[in-house]
């Protein structure tokens, strides 16, 4: 079965579809809203399922050779300290990640699609399901139509507010989060290194070339802003354990990011109407305290082409997604809550105290298993009969957008496409 599809939202999960869909021989057209990533200037971890999903994708290798090794060790070095650097936990977590500034997997992502696939400044409010069989997705100056609509346009999706009206849509978690890259180098002992303390957490996320991603976790009300954040941050975490004061130090205060973190804390019933379909932060917005909210959305695309590529009907192999995706991604989303309630969000002095200490007598390898029990997935295979001659990776001397399927083309004026 192959078709045309147009895939709302040019994160992280909505270029994976587009591969995946692409890989089983489908026309698809991404339509992001913005010029750039808003997130691009911040840091990911991929844990293992996320990994195992790229490989389904075609793109698993590129991934792993933008970070080869954890630098210089066969391991990451892991620690979860205290504000004084005290050890609560500590282990070599094993193979079981990578490490990027979030820009070069995003661009990892769009080099493995063609030329002009990806329409940027575009904006879709809503989709248009009156044609029978087929989906019209209005743009500025011109109509798309499709066989299927992905809609990976994150947490305030307009399209899941469309589909599912009386959801009650994403709720703030009662965190905020200010992040950012670091500009130079910065000598760090440990990989990943989360600090817990009371009402906040500080990490960092090492990166091969020596820089780091660091982000700080707070309890907060939504909307509060810093006229200089990383001001802020620095009477926040300044007295902290190196290497924090070190990592804010080496941070350009206009490169930090701030963002309130919201979740769907009602599931939302059914990822899929008629010829349309939830993927990423749409369908299972969750907390970020298990690390897998990326790497659920990768999960996401890799089952969607699976299904597509096996299923006889479209309607069919999306009721097979909305079977397997959900109940996947809701027990992940359920243990990110109380994992966050537990660690960053803790405050009571009594709670706190009660934490750390069965932290610190918990062997290593079972707080370690506490949080990346959820990377343990198995990844659907694609059929290979379905999947397209060329690698993705290579794909981008051909076309992919306004001009190579009829079925996926602008029914507006003659000529007429969306404004770049």
């Amino acid at each position: 079965m192959g078709g045309s599809a147009v895939v709302v939202g040019g994160g992280i999960g909505g270029p994976a579809a587009a591969i995946g869909l692409r890989r089983i021989g489908w026309e698809v057209t991404v339509v992001e809203r913005a010029a750039v990533p808003a997130d691009a200037g911040a840091g990911i971890s991929l844990h293992a399922n996320g990994l195992r999903a790229l490989d389904v994708l075609g793109v698993g290798p590129a991934v792993r050779a933008a970070a080869p090794v954890h630098r210089g060790y066969p391991c990451p070095r892991w620690r979860l300290a205290g504000p004084d650097g005290r050890d609560r936990s500590r282990t070599r977590a094993g193979h079981t990640d990578r490490r990027h500034p979030r820009a070069v997997l995003h661009e990892l992502l769009r080099t493995a699609l063609p030329s002009g696939c990806l329409v940027t400044r575009a904006e879709v409010a809503f989709v248009d399901r009156s044609t029978a069989g087929r989906v019209r997705i209005p743009l500025d100056d011109a109509v798309l139509e499709a066989d299927l609509v992905v809609a990976a346009d994150g947490v305030g999706s307009r399209l899941r507010a469309q589909l599912l009206p009386r959801h009650p849509g994403p709720a703030y978690s009662g965190s905020t989060v200010v992040r950012a890259v670091t500009e130079r180098p910065v000598d760090l002992a440990t990989d990943f290194e989360p600090t817990w303390g009371k009402g906040a957490e500080f990490g960092h996320i090492a990166f091969t070339d020596g820089r780091a991603e660091w982000h700080a976790v707070l309890n907060s009300p939504p909307g509060v802003r810093y006229s200089d954040a990383l001001d802020a941050m620095r009477r926040r975490f300044g007295t902290w354990h190196d290497p924090i004061p070190a990592l804010l130090d080496a941070t350009r205060p206009d490169t930090l990011l701030h963002h309130d973190v919201h979740e769907l804390v009602t599931p939302v019933p059914a990822f899929t109407a008629g010829r349309i379909v939830l993927l990423g932060d749409a369908a299972h917005a969750m907390t970020p305290h298990l690390g897998q909210g990326a790497c659920q959305a990768l999960e996401d695309a890799a089952v969607l082409a699976a299904v597509l590529a096996t299923g006889p009907t479209v309607e069919s192999a999306l009721t097979r997604y909305d079977a397997e995706r959900r109940p996947r991604t809701r027990s992940v989303a359920r243990a990110a809550r109380p994992a966050g309630r537990m660690g960053q969000q803790l405050t009571h002095p009594v709670a706190v105290a009660v934490r750390n200490t069965a932290l610190r007598l918990a062997p290593s390898r079972t707080t370690v298993h506490a949080v990346l029990q959820h990377a343990d997935w198995t990844p659907p295979g694609l059929d290979r009969r379905h999947r397209t001659r060329r690698s993705p990776l290579n794909s981008r001397s051909s076309t992919c957008s306004w001009n190579v399927a009829p079925r996926c083309r602008p029914t507006g004026p003659a000529g007429s496409r969306p404004r770049p």
